[in-house]
């Protein structure tokens, strides 16, 4: 029953901690990096590219000319996806979602070229 009881603890303990998100700071993107950011959007730039922040820094993150996403201003959201790694990035890095988690907890999948 012990064996039992302790099993039971270490699974409610252990499972939780393994599927925590780990976010990536936007100041530690790498051009290329697959990552998950987590901020405010700051600006709309176009209908498929917004910026979001940190406080850390900024970033524009691409959506996809087949999205079209109404994410208001100030809204709080994680964004799965990787940071563009040709030389325009190096200067001013935009990061391609291929996940957006709402503020609410919805889960928004994304469809890229």
């Amino acid at each position: 029953m012990n064996r039992i009881f302790a099993i039971l603890i270490l699974t409610l303990i252990i499972i939780p901690v393994s599927y925590a998100k780990e976010y990536t700071p936007i100041d530690k993107l790498e051009p290329g990096m697959s990552a998950t950011i987590k901020g405010s959007v700051t600006r709309i730039l176009d209908e498929d590219e917004f910026r979001m922040e940190d406080k850390t820094g900024s970033i524009r993150v691409y959506i996809g000319w087949k999205n079209r996403l109404l994410i208001p201003v100030g809204e709080k959201i994680s964004v799965f996806g990787f940071v563009d790694n040709d030389l325009k990035s190096f200067f001013r890095p935009e990061f391609y979602a291929f996940e957006i988690t709402r503020e609410d907890g919805t889960l928004i999948k994304l469809h890229q070229e």
